[in-house]
């Protein structure tokens, strides 16, 4: 296994490190251990950094375009820093025609964030989505499991304050 300083990363504690070890340790050698592994290893540090994923690979023995093809094929993998909230915002028909575009442009602008970033602070991400299944509320922003129906641009700012 790599020593700690291998993984050495800002985002990356030391007491991080004895959980990366152990849960590689109890899949070694564990086939198909690649997603449990790396999805426990995000819980803990937040995404998946370019060092943490060669260390997982060599953990795993295995080859790094393995694990990194799994971690960019799979939504649930992120190779960049997330938010404290994620706020998604549906682009679906319903949404779309009753203002959905106007509310993103108004969250970009107030927070200097766009679609697939993070906000320098790490206080927001945001994502669009195709369908959030909730058409009759239109347009709708989910900040984190919080759904908020009929959102316009105007009320971008007072919605999200909330969230710290």
């Amino acid at each position: 296994m790599p020593t700690p300083t291998q993984l050495n990363h800002p985002d990356i504690s030391s007491e991080m490190i004895p959980e990366i070890d152990g849960i590689i340790a109890a899949h070694y050698k564990t086939n198909g251990a690649v997603i449990p592994v790396l999805r426990l290893c995000q819980d803990i540090v937040g995404y998946l950094p370019m060092v943490l994923i060669d260390y997982i690979s060599y953990g795993l023995n295995l080859p790094r375009s393995e694990v990194l093809g799994v971690v960019t094929f799979y939504s649930l993998f992120s190779l960049i820093p997330k938010g404290r909230h994620t706020i998604k915002a549906c682009l679906g028909t319903a949404c779309y025609v009753k203002g959905i575009k106007e509310v993103m442009t108004r969250i970009s602008n107030e927070f200097k964030l766009k679609e697939g970033e993070t906000t320098s602070d790490r206080r927001f991400s945001l994502e669009a989505v195709r369908c959030l299944g909730a058409c009759g509320l239109a347009p709708v922003v989910v900040v984190d499991q919080d759904t908020h129906g009929s959102v316009s641009a105007s009320q971008v700012k007072s919605l999200l304050e909330h969230y710290e």
